[in-house]
């Protein structure tokens, strides 16, 4: 897997205040993969994986009990809950076209966090913005 475009990650509220250092020291942390139409990148309820995605291109569907609340496309990130707890997922995020994502585990994020508090604490109010949304 490739590392991540600087240039996408930029596109992503949690990491536009980044300088151009920053991002390419994030972006090194990232990998890249695609996936099809179709394919259910993480299941609601269950412990898939500790990543973090940025949606590269494409687009997907996030269904949370049984319904399709949202559309992600460019720019877009899921699994941000996973950066600060390994709880089950929260959503099923699911390919509706080819689907380039940027993903990192939660040890390398934590690593670059540590690094850059401000990163932090934009991921602290986006988390919270979420649960007071449900």
């Amino acid at each position: 897997m490739a590392a991540a475009n600087p240039d996408d990650l930029k596109r992503v509220p949690l990491f536009a205040d980044l300088d151009k250092r920053q991002l390419k020291k994030l972006s090194a942390r990232f990998r890249e993969r695609t996936v099809g139409p179709g394919t259910t990148v993480t299941t609601e309820g269950e412990m898939s994986g500790v990543g973090f995605f940025v949606v590269g291109s494409g687009e997907a569907t996030v269904n949370v009990g049984g319904k399709d609340v949202t559309t992600l496309g460019p720019g877009d990130h899921f699994g941000e809950i996973a950066l600060v707890s390994e709880a089950a997922r929260t959503a099923t995020v699911t390919a509706t076209t080819e689907l380039r994502l940027l993903e990192i585990p939660f040890w390398d994020f934590r690593d670059f966090a540590h690094a850059n508090p401000d990163v932090t604490w934009k991921l602290l109010q986006h988390v919270v913005a979420l649960t007071q949304n449900r």
